[in-house]
């Protein structure tokens, strides 16, 4: 009897440790998930998005930043297991998918998924938009110092004028693709060309104004700024800068022949430990006032269409950050291209070596 009355007391004492230990570990379990881990492009979401997620959920939000879409992908396949979310460039969201590090977040049957305008859901391996959420586009075009550039700049040609006309000096992009793309443009070609021809005469085109330029460069509003450089390459978000200078002396312009024009799209990632918490905060990005609240700061074009009409009216009717039908036709979006795209990565060695 002693021996089955120890015996019981064991039994008690094991189920009270675990029930105890379900609980302790349970709680902390619970608690580990209210974190998401984002792994964004630098200065591309507004703090004030993420603060208000917080605030709303209870989720704290973790951010890392990286520079390019190559950045981004190297450092997932190295092994960096701890980012939930990732905003790759649509023609990225494509090779993700492909490379199988995609979660598919079913964020496409949320009601609010309606918001969405069709037009944005473009990644090829993503028709419905089942797996990722499109987040904001906007155009490549050109920054100058009004001082300097006292005509304005209407064509990639004045653009290349620049240091014979004004003898100052012009800046791109530091990217194969986007340097390239200016040349298939300026000859009236697809930035998603895969003829071998076209790609070597656009390559042509920028090796013979090599001699113009500067620098291949993110880094140059500062620079604009002093006058150090006379017009650069850049992003719409840069409108954050003409909008801030009390002096009004940077512009932008999108020349004639067109420009690129880049999307991102918001990835929950097959390795991410709080996936459901990166589809709470896709949830609640498909809310009107969120995005809305991120273009206020972020001057990108939003996929939200309701957000769109709650901008202030500076925005609203500002061509560069609501472009008109004219200008959106002559902007054009990276698709991946697969193993065609060494034939980009071959001239643009060529380029740089020159």
């Amino acid at each position: 009897m002693k021996f089955i009355s120890i015996k019981s007391k064991l039994i008690k004492v094991i189920l009270f440790l675990q029930l105890f230990l379900g609980s302790f570990f349970s709680v902390n379990s619970a608690n580990a998930e209210e974190i998401l881990n984002i792994y964004n492009w630098g200065d591309y979401i507004n703090p004030a998005v993420l603060e208000k997620f917080t605030a709303e959920t209870g989720i704290k939000v973790n951010l890392d930043v990286y520079g390019s879409n190559e950045e981004m992908l190297a450092k997932i396949q190295a092994g960096a297991s701890g980012y939930d979310l990732v905003f790759p460039s649509v023609h990225f969201h494509d090779i993700l998918y492909k490379l199988d590090l995609l979660h598919e977040s079913k964020i496409n049957e949320h009601p609010l998924f309606s918001n969405i305008d069709k037009e944005f859901i473009i990644a090829q391996t993503d028709p419905k938009g089942s797996y990722c959420l499109p987040y904001a586009r906007g155009s490549v075009g050109i920054f100058y110092n009004k001082n300097i550039v006292t005509d304005g700049i209407n064509s990639w040609d004045d653009f290349f004028s620049i240091p014979d006309k004004y003898n100052g000096k012009i800046t791109l992009v530091d990217d194969p693709r986007s340097v390239i793309a200016i040349g298939l443009i300026a000859n009236g070609n697809s930035v998603n060309s895969i003829d071998s021809a076209e790609i070597k005469e656009a390559a042509k085109y920028i090796s013979d104004r090599k001699d113009k330029i500067s620098a291949f460069s993110y880094d140059i509003i500062s620079l604009l700024q002093s006058g150090d450089i006379a017009a650069a390459q850049w992003y719409v978000g840069g409108l954050y800068y003409v909008f801030e200078d009390p002096e009004q002396k940077l512009a932008y312009a999108l020349p004639k022949e067109g420009a690129e024009m880049y999307q991102e799209d918001m990835c929950i990632l097959k390795s991410g430990p709080n996936k459901e918490n990166a589809k709470k905060f896709m949830e609640f990005y498909l809310n009107p006032e969120n995005p809305a609240l991120n273009t206020e700061q972020q001057l990108n074009i939003s996929a939200n269409g309701p957000s769109r009409a709650m901008l202030s009216d500076d925005l609203k009717s500002n061509p560069f950050i609501n472009p008109p039908p004219e200008v959106y036709k002559s902007l054009q979006i990276f698709e991946d291209l697969g193993a065609d795209i060494k034939k980009y990565t071959r001239e643009w060695t060529k380029i740089r070596a020159q």
